[in-house]
């Protein structure tokens, strides 16, 4: 088949795919087709809530590189797993609006708000605006600046919400309602006096005007079995108001619905007006009363004034503004590029250098359906993507961590040779998967699962993605170590005695096994990649070591061009096994340099692929969805939206492809500007996008930011 033939179909394919005329339902195969609207479904587009609940899309996060708290657009915290990733959640009101917690903060009467990040920052900015007043809250967690003395200024893991009010006179509500360990565990509530002690606190205030501020002579006490937390607040008078200082009167709210109580209050602020509340960890006791003990204790649990909290607020803002000042791309999304990466920053576990696939678990791939899983934890795949993305942007003190983390996971290889899918960020193998039955899951999505089942599965494709990664972090990096050259000899001889075995591959099937198509090209790639390595550095290699990779390298390639290859259809295929089924993994051919972007199969491929499902395809409104669920069982039921890497994927294919023909690279731009439309208010992409525009799955997720940087990446630089 010619080349231009082939270019002939793939612009017929194109302009049919952008055509929402042509998207046309077959009898047989309503499960692909729009749904007639049906009244009894509720409407999840808008920004109030609906059953208890916000849409996904409506959330922003804060974290401190340790875990994250995700925060609606009405002011509500309704996600907070303490005090790491993976660790049970305190705050869960997204998968079940009644009977898990919240911290909820809002004015009585909004009749709009908006939420921004403060510039080039993870500060989160929600404002609310009235006839009466104008409000914000700022919320963040304490991040130390990178060059500071963590021994005298370390982390302080606090979640802070300040609270003020720009103009006007605002009055506000408070609920707090923790619910420990997923909703399991009892606890108790108190309030109990508290007081700084002037003389700790003596050193620290400086410029500041005592009579101006007043810290909380209450604080709330939440307790259970495992975890302590508590709540102060600072209130400070505003410039025009002194004298005249804000009520808050916190109290213990019972329901039956919750473990254990909660607290509400109602406040007014007036102009310039503030008050800070800060939840945390209570400090365990120190046993002794040593001089070393109390100048330990005087850092880590510093006492409470508006200095230190301003302190705190400056760290942080500088960590983040410093941290990204480091990206090297100006291209033209460049405020999109620096977000997406400092949302990965977001999911990277400093202390081990892990990155978590997504913050969260249990959101829906389908609302109601039970595709719902548990993304807390480190995936090798992900993770090596995330390293890309960052590296292509000049950060590449992440991808340092990262290698340290992998050598570790090295040198605990299973005992057949070969590495796990994932790891807690800890590097813990074993994540047993349990169902949260108690929970009713984000609007009627059950189950809800922790851990992941996935955890044993055999994934060939993550050596390719890990020694790409290393590849790349050898190449932008800094030289890797001759110890992790030898873990790499170890893998990719590993690859090479099993890269013919059937496995699961990206997509984590849960039915039978099969012999992927992608699978095949990353176990290509793990090779290619050990391979350059070898010469590049001219690493050694045990004796016939190298003449054995090449020669498994070039018998992997020569088996995908025969057996993934069907000529009837003109595709390459999922796997082997299903010889009609297109799977959008493919697109990574030319990304890996596995082939040409310009090779006549692929852009057959790509042509088909451009199809809606129900023709074929894998294409609706210019998204892609990873596999065709009307022809491809994956041994789950229900159904999924359209998988917003692909679509980057696709973007970046076309974009290389484009380099050649200009139709193309007009696509792949039309697509890629579309898609930054689904992204939220913040610039945040969940997993998926349903057919009706929703944000679906595990928010925010890396993968999509990852695919989105490196699309963004390649297509600003064959445009220019």
């Amino acid at each position: 088949m010619s080349i231009e033939l082939v270019n002939e179909k793939l612009n017929i394919a194109l302009d049919e795919a952008g055509s929402i005329d042509n998207f046309k339902s077959h009898p047989d195969q309503q499960a692909c087709s729009p749904k007639k609207h049906d009244d009894s479904v509720e409407d999840t587009r808008d920004n109030l809530r609906t059953r208890g609940y916000l849409p996904i899309a409506n959330y922003g996060l804060v974290g401190n590189l340790r875990t994250v708290a995700l925060c609606g657009s009405d002011g509500s915290i309704d996600f907070f797993c303490y005090p790491k990733f993976d660790s049970p959640s305190v705050f869960v009101r997204l998968l079940d609006s009644e009977k898990v917690g919240h911290f909820s903060i809002s004015p009585t009467f909004p009749k709009s708000n908006r939420q921004q990040y403060l510039p080039n920052s993870n500060i989160l900015n929600t404002r609310f605006f009235s006839d009466e007043g104008v409000s914000q809250i700022i919320d963040y967690m304490h991040i130390p600046e990178k060059h500071q003395r963590l021994a005298l200024k370390p982390l302080q893991p606090w979640l802070i919400r300040q609270v003020e009010v720009a103009r006007g006179e605002v009055t506000f509500e408070l609920e707090l309602f923790p619910a420990f360990n997923y909703a399991l565990d009892s606890h108790t509530t108190e309030l109990v006096d508290f007081s700084v002690d002037t003389e700790r606190i003596q050193d620290v205030v400086q410029n500041e005007n005592p009579a101006s501020y007043f810290i909380g002579d209450k604080k709330a006490l939440f307790s259970s079995r495992g975890l302590t937390l508590d709540l102060r607040y600072i209130i400070r008078q505003g410039d025009f108001t002194l004298g005249d200082i804000p009520k808050l009167n916190l109290t213990i709210f019972t329901s039956k619905l919750h473990k254990g109580p909660g607290i509400k209050a109602k406040f007014t602020l007036k102009e310039n007006q503030q008050i800070i509340f800060i939840l945390r960890e209570v400090p365990a006791p120190s046993d002794s009363n040593g001089c070393l003990e109390q100048v330990s204790s005087r850092f880590t649990d510093p006492p409470l004034s508006v200095p230190l909290l301003k302190a705190l607020f400056r760290q942080t803002i500088n960590f983040w503004q410093d941290w990204i000042g480091q990206s090297i791309y100006t291209g033209r999304w460049r405020e999109n590029v620096n977000r997406s990466a400092l949302a990965l920053k977001l999911l990277t576990y400093e202390p081990t250098g892990a990155v978590v696939a997504a913050p969260t678990f249990g959101l829906p791939e389908e609302i109601g359906g039970p595709r719902n899983w548990d993304y807390r934890y480190t995936w090798v795949r992900d993770s090596a993507f995330t390293i890309y993305a960052l590296m292509r942007l000049g950060m590449t003190e992440e991808g340092k961590n990262y290698m340290k983390f992998m050598e570790e996971r090295c040198l605990d290889l299973n005992p057949d040779g070969s590495l796990n899918i994932m790891y807690s960020i800890d590097g813990e193998k074993k994540l047993p998967e349990l169902t949260l039955d108690h929970l009713d899951g984000y609007r009627g999505s059950r189950p809800v699962r922790i851990g992941n089942g996935a955890y044993d599965h055999i994934q060939l494709d993550i050596y390719g993605e890990l020694l790409d990664g290393i590849y790349l972090f050898n190449k932008y990096g800094s030289p890797i170590s001759y110890d992790l050259w030898v873990s790499i000899r170890k893998l990719t001889d590993y690859v090479c005695d099993n890269w013919h075995m059937d496995d699961m591959s990206i997509w984590e099937v849960r039915g039978r096994r099969q012999n992927f198509t992608y699978s095949k090209i990353m176990c290509w790639v793990a090779v290619d990649r050990a391979l350059r390595l070898s010469e590049k550095r001219i690493l050694p290699c045990k004796p016939n070591q190298r003449n054995r990779w090449m020669d498994v390298r070039d018998k992997i390639f020569e088996e995908i061009m025969s057996k993934s290859w069907n000529p009837e259809r003109k595709i390459f295929v999922q796997s082997y096994e299903a010889k009609d089924a297109l799977d959008a993994a493919v697109l990574i051919m030319p990304l890996v340099f596995f082939i040409s972007p310009t090779d006549p199969r692929f852009l057959s491929t790509i042509s088909q692929m451009l199809l809606p499902p129900e023709r074929g395809g894998l294409l609706t409104n210019n998204l892609v969805f990873r596999y065709n669920h009307l022809t491809t069982d994956d041994g789950l039921g229900g159904m999924e939206g359209a998988f917003s890497m692909c679509t980057f994927w696709l973007v970046e294919a076309l974009t290389r492809a484009g380099k050649y023909d200009k139709h193309l690279l007009e696509r792949a731009e039309f697509i890629f500007e579309q898609m930054i439309a689904y992204a939220n208010h913040l610039g945040l992409f969940s997993e998926e996008i349903s057919r009706s525009g929703e944000l679906l799955g595990n928010f925010p997720q890396a993968f999509t930011h990852i695919s989105f940087i490196s699309a963004a990446f390649n297509l600003d630089r064959v445009l220019n």
